[in-house]
C-alpha cells in the first residue's frame, strides 16, 4: 500500500543552503523507491485557506517513508531546509487498492 510524505511549507527567502538541499534531496529517495509527486507547484484552494507551498513525495509503503525520513542521508540535509523554511511535514499511509470509504 503506498504512503506519502506531505509538506506544507512557508515561503522562504532564497538561501544557498536551500539550493544545496534541493540539489541533494533526490539522491536520498533512490534507496526507498520514492520521489516527488508534487513539488511546490501552484495549487488551487477550493475551500478554506492554504497559503504557501505543497510538497508530496510518494513511497511504496509507510515503512519506506519512515526509513527515508530516519535515514542518515536525509537527516544530514534536513537542517539545510529547516533552518530557512518553516512548515509542517507528515508521513501518511495510503489506502489499499479497491478501498471504498462506504464499506
Amino acid at each position: 500500500m503506498p504512503a506519502y510524505a506531505i509538506a506544507h511549507l512557508q515561503e522562504a527567502t532564497p538561501h544557498p543552503e536551500i539550493a544545496e538541499y534541493i540539489e541533494r534531496i533526490t539522491a536520498t529517495f533512490e534507496p526507498y523507491g520514492s520521489g516527488f509527486l508534487v513539488h511546490a507547484s501552484q495549487h488551487e484552494v477550493k475551500e478554506g485557506t492554504w497559503p504557501d507551498h505543497v510538497v508530496l513525495i510518494g513511497f511504496p509503503g509507510i515503512a519506506a517513508a519512515r526509513a527515508w525520513w530516519d535515514s542518515p542521508a536525509y537527516q544530514e540535509i534536513a537542517p539545510l531546509r529547516s533552518r530557512h523554511i518553516k512548515g509542517d511535514i507528515v508521513l501518511v499511509p495510503g489506502v489499499p487498492e479497491g478501498y471504498d470509504a462506504a464499506r
